[in-house]
């Protein structure tokens, strides 16, 4: 007798495709506290499937699943130069690890997408993790009134 799977429709879907990730990252990025994102700049978001070979040699990492997201830019400190030519801020978020933490995790893939971007702003900014859990707690409050 063949059994009929009731949970959810999973048949006939796909992983999601990295401009699904970058909308929900937009979307991550845009239910942040003011305040926070303001610590940016002008920051560019981006998706990669993985590291590339030269940040996964750079960051001594095992295997190409080790990173979940990168910040590359100035802090608020280093922000004030006198330098010309600087790049905007960015943070690349990593597509298969994220996926594969998802998998293994009992979070929904917009939340981890929140905390890889909190956490990627945060520590290069020198918050502390009650910090960015507040910040985390704020976006959560703000993504569930956008409901």
């Amino acid at each position: 007798m063949a059994r009929i799977d009731q949970s959810e429709d999973w048949r006939d879907k796909h992983a999601p495709t990295i401009s699904s990730f970058e909308s929900l990252a937009i979307e991550a990025f845009g239910s942040l506290p003011q305040e926070f994102r303001a610590l940016t700049g002008n920051l560019i978001i981006e998706i990669a499937d993985f590291p590339t070979d030269e940040i996964f040699e750079d960051m001594a990492l095992e295997t190409p699943f080790d990173l979940l997201g990168l910040f590359e830019g100035n802090g608020i400190s280093e922000r004030f130069t006198m330098e010309t030519g600087q790049l905007p801020n960015r943070i690349t978020l990593y597509r298969r690890p994220i996926l594969d933490y998802w998998a293994e995790n009992d979070e929904t893939l917009g939340d981890i997408i929140t905390h890889v971007l909190i956490h990627e702003i945060g520590h290069h900014f020198g918050l502390s993790d009650d910090d960015m859990q507040r910040i985390e707690d704020t976006a959560e409050a703000g993504i569930a009134d956008q409901s």
